[in-house]
């Protein structure tokens, strides 16, 4: 393994909930030649400007989690934006890191790249076997592109890209967004409003009977570093040339009424769940198979109920700071 503190390390989408893990993660290995830019400072989707980055910057080491990300409302809404803003974000990046002479690249993806009725658990050789699911296609198609892109560059100019398709992520810097956050944040939130409002029932969308893995945000910083830090040779080995990307997860999941009563349990809320039927479920089931990755010698360490408690304390802290 290098040695982190001679590396110069760029995290495109430091500021996210994957990226800010990612960093917390080189910080705790004690990784110091970090270079970051928020939005304001560079836009990702500005091929000039992403270009002129890398040529000054020159980083040896990038982890590509910058992405416009959202639940199934947000990917409903705005679909012409998901597939639009993150193909413009990844191919930027990835085109001006091979200019660069980047080392490795990290392309931070989603599971929502397979098949809405893939064989569970999903494994990658899963990719572009049959339809994926239609209220977030856009934003699967784009990070598809990603992993093609990754594979493209590898095979033409020699480059080593690698791509990790993690599993429903949550945990501190989540966007607790009322309508555009993802599922554990969505429903910490109603669950946390009910309890101040002394509501006795919460409404949930759907019929609570569809099943999801959850990853907490520092075990995919974990699996990130670990991924793109990995022998070449035995990365290449399980992942080359069908299979280049890795999926990461926790090979555990469960259904969404029972995630629901977890946060209740978090929050102290006793209150009744009710389930919207008239709202969309998605996939009847989302788990990943995470062998390859456990071959690799990776495994996540963070359970649900310790997570959930871990992202709650934060979303408190959180909302203090917005109250004083």
């Amino acid at each position: 393994m290098p040695n982190l503190t001679q590396l110069k390390i760029y995290i495109a989408g430091h500021a996210g909930m994957v990226g800010s893990a990612i960093h917390r993660e080189l910080l705790r290995q004690g990784q110091s030649n970090i270079v970051t830019r928020t939005r304001s400072e560079l836009d990702l989707c500005d091929q000039q400007a992403v270009a002129e980055f890398f040529n000054q910057e020159k980083p040896e080491h990038v982890y590509l989690a910058a992405a416009k990300v959202g639940g199934i409302q947000a990917n409903n809404t705005y679909p012409a934006d998901f597939i639009y803003q993150n193909i413009q974000i990844q191919s930027n990046v990835i085109y001006s890191a091979c200019l660069a002479g980047v080392k490795k690249l990290l392309f931070l993806g989603s599971s929502c790249i397979y098949p809405q009725m893939a064989d569970q658990p999903m494994g990658e050789s899963a990719l572009l076997t049959a339809a994926l699911e239609p209220t977030n296609e856009p934003y699967a198609i784009a990070k598809i592109a990603g992993i093609k892109m990754c594979e493209s560059y590898n095979r033409q100019y020699g480059t080593d890209f690698r791509s990790a398709m993690p599993t429903n992520i949550y945990g501190v810097g989540d966007n607790f967004h009322p309508e555009n956050s993802h599922v554990v944040a969505a429903l910490m939130r109603r669950i946390h409003e009910a309890k101040l409002a002394n509501s006795s029932v919460v409404t949930i969308w759907g019929s609570g009977t569809p099943m999801r893995e959850f990853l907490n945000a520092d075990d995919l910083g974990s699996a990130s570093v670990f991924l793109l830090n990995l022998d070449k040779t035995k990365y290449d080995q399980h992942t080359q040339p069908m299979l280049s990307h890795v999926n990461v997860g926790t090979g555990v999941d469960c259904t969404i009424r029972e995630l629901a009563e977890s946060i209740a349990e978090v929050v102290d809320y006793a209150g009744r769940m009710e389930f919207d039927l008239t709202k969309p479920d998605g996939a009847p089931r989302k788990l990943l198979d995470v062998s390859l990755l456990s071959k690799l010698g990776w495994n996540a360490s963070i359970n649900l109920k310790d997570g959930l408690q871990q992202t709650y304390d934060w979303f408190q802290k959180q909302e203090s700071v917005r109250a004083a």
